[in-house]
């Protein structure tokens, strides 16, 4: 398996300041980490997104795909790294994260509007309640179009459907899994956890998020008025810098 590895390094590293990966959620690729590659490393930490299998650069069949072979490429990429690494993960890249916590003795985790660690029905409701099309569509095995007004809120127009254009398909598979999953066990090693989200995210509801939080006893930090994508919306720094002070207060 070829998979795409975008990395951004600092000009001095820190052997102290451990690596950071990565990982995007549905549809999308190692691009919508644009902002934060470039952030990381210039804080200091060696900086790294993956493109799960199928997804952008990466090879592999995407209509066979499922949670369980996402997590294999976290955790393989993540033993390739030089020392442990910090996971960060998108929307589904976040219960990929969670889930390869428990396989991987990472620095830490950082959620970053995760699909919730609990079956994420009461998500599908509200998606089936405000855009019936598109959640039975994800039924009848469908990818998930990713529209603007999902993942962006503050984001100019132009720039939004630019991102917007650059998300694929989803394996059906993984997006059925995502509704009814099992929760991931607790992180090895007790890593701790930082969840990042939006109240007024489109796509997933704040109090499964929140819920996903205490599972984990993770800080949680939210950011009101921002989309879906906060990776990539108009207050990016903002999310970005909240993730840092957390790699800051690392022990």
């Amino acid at each position: 398996m070829e998979l795409e590895l975008v990395e951004r390094l600092p000009d001095s590293a820190t052997p102290e300041r451990p690596p950071v990966l990565m990982v995007h959620g549905l549809g999308h690729g190692s691009w919508c980490w644009e902002h934060w590659l470039d952030g990381v490393a210039a804080a200091g930490y060696p900086a790294y997104a993956v493109s799960l299998r199928g997804h952008a650069g990466s090879s592999g069949r995407l209509g066979t795909a499922r949670l369980s072979h996402y997590v294999d490429d976290v955790v393989q990429t993540a033993l390739g790294l030089p020392r442990p690494a910090v996971l960060v993960g998108h929307s589904m890249g976040g219960l990929v994260v969670t889930r390869a916590l428990s396989r991987y003795a990472a620095r830490a985790g950082v959620l970053v509007a995760p699909v919730p660690a609990q079956p994420a029905v009461y998500a599908y409701l509200r998606l089936l309640r405000r855009h019936p099309g598109d959640a039975l569509g994800m039924l009848a095995g469908r990818s998930l179009p990713m529209r603007p007004e999902y993942l962006f809120r503050e984001l100019d127009g132009d720039e939004a459907a630019r991102h917007s254009g650059r998300c694929g398909e989803e394996s059906p598979l993984a997006q059925y899994q995502l509704i009814f999953h099992r929760p991931a066990p607790k992180p090895l090693g007790g890593a701790p956890v930082l969840v990042l989200e939006s109240p007024d995210d489109e796509l997933l509801p704040a109090s499964s998020i929140r819920a996903t939080a205490r599972r984990y006893d993770a800080e949680l930090v939210e950011f009101p008025g921002m989309g879906h994508d906060l990776m990539l919306d108009a207050r990016w720094k903002q999310p970005l810098q909240a993730m840092l002070d957390f790699l800051a207060r690392l022990p």
